[in-house]
C-alpha cells in the first residue's frame, strides 16, 4: 500500500487547476467561487435528502480534489490570502460599526455627552457644586485584562484597528490586504512582557481619550461658569490592568516582575507629566519635581530583574536597594506633583495653559502615580492555606459542617492581629503565594504608588470567610485600608450563594467596619465560567438576580454610604458574556437599567467596571479614534440618568421594532415567573449537557488541537504516555478554550443549548418578551448571534469524522486504489478510541433542543457560506493528515509508544508531538558513530537514513496541519472573538 500523495493520480502535479473537473464544477470560475457554490448546491441538495451532510458532501469533494491534484498545495497557498482577507475585511467592518465610529463622525459637538452633560445641569444655585460631583467621581473603569485570548497576531491586530479607523474605503481596503498577507495564527510565543506591551498601547490610547473627553467636559464648564472651570477636576472613567498582577493558577511570575511592571506604569505616568506640562515658568516646581522622579524611576528599573531570568539572590538584593534608596526621589504618593499642579493653575496666563495642567491634574487623581490602576489576583485556596498556618482548624472553609467553627477562628484571630514590618527580606523568603502577593502589595504601596487603594481579587470565592481571612492578611501586613477585598462570584454555587457569602461577612464587625473605613464594597462577576455551566443567557440572570439582592443587603446592613463597585469580569465572544451587536448593547446587557434605577433609588453610589480581554478586547482601543468611541460609549451609558436622552431601543433588533418596548418599565420584570422558569430550563439543560460523555468527548478529542496557544499561561498537562489528556469533564478545561473549541466545531452550544426547550414552554409569552421586552429581547441577540455561526450540519461533520461506522461505509464504496486499506485502519484506530455513541447521543440532544429553538424562533439566520467552506476545507485536511498517518511505517514501541497508539494520537490530531516523536524514530541525518574506529569490531546500527519518509510523509502532515490551525484563526474573525 502506498501513500495517496504518492498515487498515480497524484503525479499529474499538486498545483495545477486547469484540469478540473466533475462534482459540477466549471473550468473557469476562480476556486473560491468554485468551492462556495458547491457549498450552496451541497445545501440545496440536503434540503431534499435528509441522509445527506452537505458539509461532509463538500469535504469529499475537496479530498478527491486533493487526490487527482486539481487542488494542490499552491493553489491553497493562493486561496487563503483570499479567505482571510474576506474574513479580516468583515471583522474590520464590524469594528467600526460596533464602537459607533460613523456615527460619532456625523456627531455634532455639542451634541456629544460632554456638552450635553454640562446642558442638563439645571440654572439654579449651587449647579456649578452639582457638576462637579457628578463628574469628580468614577462611574467606570475600563480593566484590561490579560487572559489567553491573544489569539490573533499582534501585527494582525494593529492593521484591524488602523482599518476600522479608517474613514476612506480605499484606504481602509489596503490596510485589510496587508493584514491578509500575514498568517491569522497568533505569534509563536507571547510572554508575559508581551501581554504587558500590548496593554500598555491599549492604556495609552485609553487615557488620551479619557484626556479628551476630560477636555470636552472643561471646555463646556468653561463656557459656562468662566470664572470657576479651573476648580473643577474631573475623574468620571479610569483605565486598570491586572497585566502582571494576576496570579491565580500562576507560579511564573516573581514578586520582582510584579514590583517591575508596576514601575513601568509609574514611568509611563510620568512621562505622560512631562511631555504634556507646559513649559512656562509657572509649571517649572512641578517639571523639576515630576523629572527628578523619573530619573529615580529610571535608575530603579535599570537594575530590575527581566521576565524569567530567574534571578539570584545577590541580583533581588541590589533591585531591593534600588527602590529603597530612590524611595524619596521617586516619589511614592501622587499629593505632592497635584499640589505642584494646583499651585501652577493659579499662575498661568493663558486658557490652553490653564486646560492642559488641568487635565493632568485629572489624570494624576485618578490614577495616582500610575499610567493605569492595578489590580491584583490569586484564589480563594491561596488565601486559605495562607491563614492555615495560624489555626487549629482542619478541613476546608467551604464544608457546610464547619462554617461556624472557622467563621469563629477568622474572628477570633482578627481580634488580636497585629501589624509585623515587611522587608525585601521576608518577601524573598515568603513561600505562600497569598501572604507573598500580600507583602508585594504592601511594597508596592510602600516604594512605588501609595495614593489610592489597590484591587485585591479573589477567585473562586464561595464563603464569608475567604474574605475576612483577606482581612485579616491585610491588617497582618499593615495594608487593610489600602486594599479592596474583593469577591469573584462566578461558578453557579457561588453566584446562588453568593449574598450568603456577604451577609456572613458582614455580620462580622471587622468587616463592616473595614467597608466603612474604606468606603467601597466591591463585588466581580464572571461571565465564562457561569456561562459554560449553565448557559450564557441563564448566566446573565443569575448575576443580574445577584445584583439585585446585593443592592438589598446594602440597605438592610445600613450601607448606602458605601460606594459599590461592580467588576463585570466577561470575555470578548458571547460565550463569555461580550454582546455582538454594538458597544451600546454590551454595557446594557452586562448593567442592565432596571439593577441602576434600583440602586439609584436606594441612594447607593455605584461605579461599574468591565474588562476588555486581550488582542479581541483591546481592539477597542487600538487606535485614539477607536478609543474615543469607546470611550464616548461608555460616557453615554454611565450618565444615562444624568441627560435626558432619546429612546435608545430602536437599535435593538426585534421581531416587531415597531411594538413601543420601554426600557424603563421592562415587562420582563413583571413576569418574575417567566423569567425565573424560562432561566431555571436553561441552566437545567446546560448542566445535564456539561455533565454528559459525549460533550467531553466532543470538547476533548481533537478539539484542543485545533488551538494555538494564545497567552504567555502555562500549557495544559500532558499524560504520562506522552500526548494530551484525553478530557472526560468540562471543568478539566479552562473557560476560554472550552468556549474556542464550540467556535472550532461550529456549534455554540453553551449559548444556545436549552433555550429551544425554555421557549417552547410558554411560546406565546416567550415571543411577547421578544416584542415587548428590551432586556430579555437585547439578551436574546446572544442567541441569534450564535445561531449565525453556528450550524448542525458542520457539527454532524465533525462528530461523523470521528465515527468507525462512517469510515467503514466510505470503505465499502470507494473506488480509488488503496483508500479502501486506508479507511479501514482508520475505522479500527476510531473503534478503539469508542468516542461514537457518546457524541452520536449527545448530538441527539442538541438537534432536538435546535428544533425547538426553531419552532419558536423561526427568524433566527444561519451560517455564511464562507464560513461553512472554512470547516469543509480543514476536515478535508485533517482526513488527508490521516491518510498519510497509516502509512507511518512499523516500528519498536519506543519511549512507551507504540504505532497503533501512535495513530490514535494522530486522530487526535496531536501532530506536533507524534512529529517530534516521529523524527527520533526515523531519523534523517545519518549517524554520526559511523566511520569512527571504537577500538572493536563494529556493532549493528542503522546505516540508512530516512528522507523518503520525511518528504512524503511527515512534511505533507505538517503542511496540512499549519493550514489546518490557519483555518482556526480565520474561524477565529468569522466569530468574532477567541475563546
Amino acid at each position: 500500500m502506498r501513500p495517496h500523495d504518492l498515487h498515480p493520480a497524484d503525479a499529474a502535479t499538486e498545483s495545477g487547476l486547469a484540469s478540473r473537473r466533475g462534482e459540477g464544477l466549471e473550468q473557469d470560475l476562480p476556486l473560491e467561487q468554485e468551492l462556495l457554490r458547491l457549498i450552496e448546491e451541497s445545501r440545496e441538495q440536503a434540503a431534499e435528502d435528509p441522509f445527506r451532510n452537505p458539509v461532509l458532501a463538500v469535504t469529499l469533494a475537496i479530498t478527491r480534489r486533493f487526490d487527482r491534484g486539481e487542488i494542490g498545495e499552491d493553489d491553497l497557498d493562493a486561496l487563503f490570502p483570499l479567505l482571510r482577507a474576506q474574513s479580516l475585511a468583515s471583522r474590520a467592518e464590524r469594528l467600526r460599526a460596533y464602537v459607533g465610529l460613523d456615527r460619532d463622525a456625523a456627531a455634532a459637538s455639542d451634541t456629544r455627552m460632554a456638552a450635553r452633560l454640562v446642558a442638563a445641569v439645571p440654572h439654579r444655585q449651587g449647579d456649578f457644586e452639582s457638576f462637579r460631583d457628578i463628574v469628580g467621581r468614577t462611574g467606570f473603569a475600563v480593566v484590561f485584562t490579560a487572559h489567553p485570548t491573544f489569539g490573533m497576531p499582534r501585527a494582525v491586530a494593529a492593521l484591524i484597528a488602523q482599518a476600522a479607523s479608517e474613514v476612506d474605503r480605499p484606504a481602509r481596503a489596503a490596510l485589510v490586504t496587508r493584514a491578509a498577507g500575514h498568517s491569522t495564527r497568533p505569534d509563536p510565543k507571547i510572554s508575559l512582557d508581551d501581554e504587558f506591551e500590548q496593554a500598555c498601547v491599549a492604556a495609552n490610547h485609553g487615557r488620551t481619550a479619557l484626556d479628551g473627553f476630560n477636555a470636552a467636559l472643561l471646555d463646556a464648564a468653561r463656557a459656562r461658569w468662566p470664572d470657576r472651570w479651573t476648580e473643577l477636576v474631573p475623574k468620571p472613567f479610569a483605565i486598570a490592568s491586572w497585566v502582571g498582577c494576576d496570579t491565580d493558577g500562576r507560579t511564573d511570575i516573581g514578586w520582582w516582575d510584579t514590583v517591575r511592571y508596576r514601575l513601568e506604569s509609574k514611568r509611563m505616568q510620568l512621562d505622560r507629566v512631562m511631555r504634556d506640562l507646559p513649559q512656562v515658568p509657572a509649571t517649572q516646581v512641578v517639571r523639576d519635581l515630576t523629572g527628578g522622579a523619573l530619573a529615580a524611576v529610571n535608575r530603579q528599573l535599570a537594575v530590575a530583574p527581566r521576565l524569567g531570568t530567574k534571578p539570584s539572590l545577590e541580583a533581588v538584593h541590589r533591585f531591593a536597594l534600588a527602590l529603597i534608596i530612590e524611595r524619596e526621589r521617586a516619589q511614592t504618593d501622587s499629593g505632592a506633583i497635584l499640589a505642584g499642579l494646583a499651585g501652577a493653575i493659579g499662575g498661568l496666563d493663558s486658557d490652553a495653559d490653564k486646560r492642559s495642567v488641568a487635565l493632568l491634574r485629572s489624570g494624576i487623581a485618578t490614577h495616582g502615580l500610575s499610567n493605569a490602576l492595578p489590580h491584583f489576583r490569586l484564589n480563594a485556596s491561596q488565601i486559605h492555606n495562607a491563614v492555615r498556618r495560624v489555626t487549629d482548624l482542619e478541613g476546608e472553609p467551604t464544608d457546610a459542617a464547619q462554617r461556624r467553627s472557622h467563621l469563629a477562628s477568622i474572628h477570633a484571630l482578627l481580634n488580636d492581629v497585629q501589624a509585623v514590618d515587611v522587608d525585601f527580606g521576608a518577601l524573598a523568603a515568603e513561600r505562600a503565594s497569598a501572604a507573598r502577593l500580600m507583602m508585594t502589595i504592601t511594597q508596592i504601596l510602600k516604594h512605588v504608588d501609595g495614593s489610592h487603594p489597590v484591587r485585591f481579587l479573589i477567585a473562586e470565592t464561595e464563603t464569608g470567610y475567604t474574605l475576612l481571612a483577606a482581612l485579616w492578611l491585610a491588617r497582618h501586613y499593615g495594608i487593610a485600608d489600602k486594599v479592596e477585598i474583593t469577591p469573584l462570584f462566578e461558578t453557579a454555587s457561588a453566584l446562588e450563594q453568593g449574598v450568603r457569602v456577604l451577609d456572613d461577612a458582614l455580620r462580622n464587625p471587622h468587616w463592616r467596619q473595614y467597608l466603612k473605613r474604606i468606603g467601597r464594597l466591591t463585588v466581580q462577576f464572571g461571565y465564562s465560567d457561569s456561562g459554560r455551566y449553565v448557559g450564557q443567557l441563564a448566566a446573565s440572570f443569575w448575576i443580574e438576580r445577584l445584583r439585585l439582592r446585593i443592592t438589598e443587603l446594602m440597605v438592610q446592613n445600613d450601607l448606602t454610604g458605601v460606594e459599590l463597585a461592580i467588576f463585570d469580569t466577561h470575555g470578548e465572544s458571547i460565550g463569555r458574556g461580550a454582546h455582538p451587536t454594538s458597544l451600546r448593547d454590551r454595557l446594557a446587557y452586562l448593567a442592565p437599567e432596571d439593577a441602576r434605577r434600583r440602586n439609584r433609588n436606594a441612594s447607593i453610589r455605584v461605579r461599574l467596571e468591565s474588562s476588555f480581554q486581550g488582542s479581541d478586547g483591546y481592539l477597542m482601543f487600538g487606535t485614539l479614534p477607536l478609543a474615543q468611541a469607546t470611550v464616548e460609549r461608555i460616557a453615554e451609558h454611565v450618565f444615562a440618568f444624568d441627560v435626558a436622552d432619546d429612546d435608545s431601543f430602536a437599535d435593538y433588533v426585534l421581531s416587531d421594532p415597531a411594538s413601543g418596548a420601554d426600557e424603563t418599565d421592562d415587562p420582563i420584570y413583571a413576569e418574575p415567573d417567566f423569567a425565573a422558569e424560562f432561566f431555571t430550563v436553561v441552566r437545567q439543560d446546560m448542566e445535564t449537557l456539561v455533565d454528559d460523555a459525549g460533550y467531553a468527548a466532543l470538547l476533548g478529542t481533537f478539539g484542543p488541537s485545533l488551538l494555538d496557544r494564545t497567552g504567555s499561561r502555562p500549557v495544559a498537562r500532558q499524560t504520562d504516555g506522552g500526548g494530551p489528556t484525553m478530557i472526560t469533564h468540562p471543568r478539566q478545561m479552562r473557560a476560554i478554550p472550552n468556549n474556542a473549541i464550540l467556535q472550532q466545531l461550529g456549534f455554540l452550544a453553551n449559548s444556545l443549548h436549552g433555550v429551544g426547550r425554555a421557549a417552547g414552554r410558554t411560546p406565546d409569552l416567550f415571543r411577547d418578551m421578544r416584542r415587548d421586552s428590551v432586556r430579555f429581547s437585547r439578551a436574546f441577540r446572544m442567541v441569534q448571534h450564535a445561531a449565525s455561526v453556528s450550524d448542525l450540519d458542520v457539527l454532524r461533520a465533525y462528530i461523523d469524522t470521528l465515527d468507525p461506522a462512517v469510515w467503514l461505509e466510505r470503505a465499502r464504496r470507494t473506488q480509488r486504489d488503496g483508500r479502501r486499506e486506508e479507511l479501514v485502519v482508520i475505522a479500527n484506530a476510531l473503534d478503539r478510541l469508542r468516542l461514537a455513541p457518546d457524541l452520536r447521543h449527545l448530538f441527539g440532544q442538541l438537534t432536538c433542543d435546535w428544533l425547538s429553538l426553531q419552532v419558536a424562533a423561526p427568524d433566527l439566520g444561519r451560517m455564511s457560506a464562507r464560513l461553512t467552506l472554512l470547516h469543509a476545507i480543514r476536515l478535508a485536511l485533517i482526513h488527508r493528515i490521516w491518510f498519510l498517518a497509516v502509512h507511518i511505517p512499523g516500528f519498536r514501541p519506543q519511549s512507551g509508544i507504540s504505532r497503533e497508539a501512535l495513530i490514535e494520537r494522530f486522530l487526535r490530531l496531536d501532530i506536533d508531538g507524534c512529529l517530534t516523536l516521529l523524527e527520533d524514530i526515523f531519523p534523517i541525518t545519518p549517524d554520526p558513530t559511523l566511520g569512527l574506529n571504537f577500538g572493536e569490531p563494529a556493532g549493528p546500527r542503522d546505516v540508512g537514513t530516512y528522507e523518503t519518509e520525511h518528504r512524503t510523509l511527515f512534511e505533507p502532515i505538517r503542511r496540512s496541519f499549519q493550514r489546518v490551525r490557519e483555518i482556526s484563526g480565520m474561524i477565529q474573525h468569522e466569530v468574532g472573538a477567541f475563546g
